[in-house]
């Protein structure tokens, strides 16, 4: 019985702390292939490294400064959008590894990794809604 708790313990924790990174996939998937192109153009692991950090950090503060200057709400829609599908899709294969010897595969399946990734996309978009307004409200 303990060993059960066990696991359903550290299947929600592991759950709190994977959410906690999917909402930030489109920084990682960006400093991820600025760092493998710049190990493949010849670079060393520091120089991928700083590369990698700098490409997240920029595509952040990208979608931050169109949340800020930007006065059309379809253009603020649009960046919150391209954040959050990644979001969306890391969401969809988090719950999919999670749940898929836990469920037939079918339609529920389907249907329970579909909302949580919708619920992961519009967290993401929420999380970065709010970091926006509060960097451009002072």
């Amino acid at each position: 019985m303990s060993l059960i708790l066990l696991a359903i313990s550290l299947t929600i924790a592991f759950c709190i702390f994977a959410y906690n990174l999917a909402i930030y996939a489109l920084p990682f998937m960006v400093g991820l292939s600025a760092a493998q192109y710049v190990w493949g153009a010849g670079g060393g692991i520091l120089l991928s490294g700083f590369s990698a950090l700098g490409a997240a950090l920029i595509s952040i503060g990208l979608v931050i400064a169109v949340l800020g200057f930007a006065k059309n709400p379809a253009l603020r829609l649009i960046a919150l959008a391209v954040f959050a599908v990644p979001a969306v899709i890391a969401g969809y294969a988090l719950v999919h590894g999670v749940a898929k010897n836990a469920i037939d595969p079918g339609l529920m399946l389907n249907l329970l990794c579909g909302s949580a990734g919708l619920f992961i996309g519009i967290a993401a978009m929420v999380n970065l809604n709010a970091l926006g307004v509060s960097l451009f409200s002072r």
